[in-house]
């Protein structure tokens, strides 16, 4: 039996990939979670106290825990430390069952370090969640040495989330200036200063006809529109797209000549990743994670909230096309040799394999 329980979001994008591609590499996958959702490759997913009240999380671990010994895993995998690392944790199958725990990001550098006694309550049960398990995976070198500081025992390994370079892959840009913005509408991405910074473009380099596709979505919506409409943008100008299906997000970095990604914080982004696979300069925030990903010395790292950095750094990109390609041609090489999905889950596939209990063959 190869069965791996997944404790996980079944409706978001990352946790469907991750099982899909562990699914096709021969484990039986099941996943418990609070928000149901079709997941490939799964065998099962099971709904355990649908919601997302903090409470919740607690008041579901007996249920979490019986389905566990029922399902009579292999391996036990917590996907979001604070969360769903909770109830992987709390499931005691014997030394035989390993956990493994993935950190995703704002659940190490966001929500243990919240002010007061929220925070402080957070970093004790993210460092309890930690403690328990045989592995635990980040998708950047930050987030890593974070988790080391728990005094954690079990082994750390950088796991990308990686990006699918056979489907995402340059294509041919529209003839204009267009530029590809692929995170969530909400407060930590700043997409406010990426319309302030685009509007700086337009009103200095207006014969670019550029535009600007925001992709993603979220709760800043409202407030995002009425700031374009402040900022005079012309509606054309501003494509808000909203969260969309794979081809077409591979259609837009594919005419897009830029993308942007400068959140105030992150581990290493997906996004960042895909528009690098296609073959684009990406314009990100001065993040650890993202310095190990794009060079300072291209001047392409900008700090999180300052649109007249973001704006220069366009300029330039569309004031020396020969450089802009260059980058692009960079990015897609690194992410090919170093971010491609399939590559980083045949060593997750491994990773699972190295916890199997050894036995111990007999001597004659």
């Amino acid at each position: 039996m190869n069965r791996i329980l997944f404790f996980a979001d079944a409706s978001n994008l990352h946790t469907q990939r991750w099982v899909r591609e562990i699914a096709d590499r021969g484990f039986d996958c099941v996943v418990l979670t609070r928000r149901p959702a079709e997941v490939p490759g799964a065998s099962d997913v099971i709904a355990v106290r649908p919601g997302s009240d903090g409470a919740g999380w607690f008041l579901a671990l007996p249920e979490v825990q019986r389905m566990a010994r029922r399902l009579s895993p292999q391996w036990l995998h917590g996907h979001y430390v604070t969360s769903y690392g909770l109830w992987a944790a709390a499931c005691s199958l014997g030394a035989q069952v390993p956990r493994v725990l993935t950190a995703w990001g704002s659940d190490i550098l966001v929500t243990p370090r919240a002010p007061g006694l929220r925070g402080g309550a957070m970093a004790a049960l993210v460092g309890w969640s930690l403690r328990r398990a045989r592995l635990i995976t980040a998708d950047s070198q930050d987030m890593l040495t974070e988790i080391r500081r728990y005094g954690v025992t079990g082994r750390c390994e950088e796991v990308l989330w990686g990006a699918d370079t056979d489907r995402f892959r340059p294509g041919k840009p529209a003839a204009d200036f267009e530029i590809a913005s692929l995170r969530n509408w909400e407060a930590n991405y700043n997409i406010d200063t990426v319309l302030r910074a685009f509007a700086r473009l337009r009103a200095v380099r207006p014969q670019a006809n550029a535009t600007l596709h925001l992709l993603g979505g979220g709760p800043d919506e409202a407030a995002l529109k009425a700031l374009a409409a402040e900022l005079a943008l012309p509606a054309e100008s501003v494509r808000f797209l909203g969260r969309v299906g794979e081809a077409t997000l591979i259609t837009t970095l594919q005419r897009s000549r830029v993308s942007l990604s400068v959140p105030s914080s992150d581990a290493t982004s997906v996004s960042l990743l895909e528009s690098m696979a296609c073959g684009l300069p990406v314009v990100a925030s001065d993040l650890p994670s993202n310095r190990q990903w794009i060079s300072g010395d291209a001047d392409l790292l900008v700090p999180a909230r300052d649109a007249s950095a973001l704006a220069a750094v366009l300029l330039r990109l569309h004031d020396e096309p020969e450089f802009a390609r260059g980058e692009g041609l960079h990015n897609r090489a690194l992410a090919v040799e170093r971010a491609s999905r399939r590559v980083q889950m045949d060593r997750m596939a491994t990773l699972y394999e190295s916890l199997r209990p050894r036995v111990a063959v007999p001597v004659a």
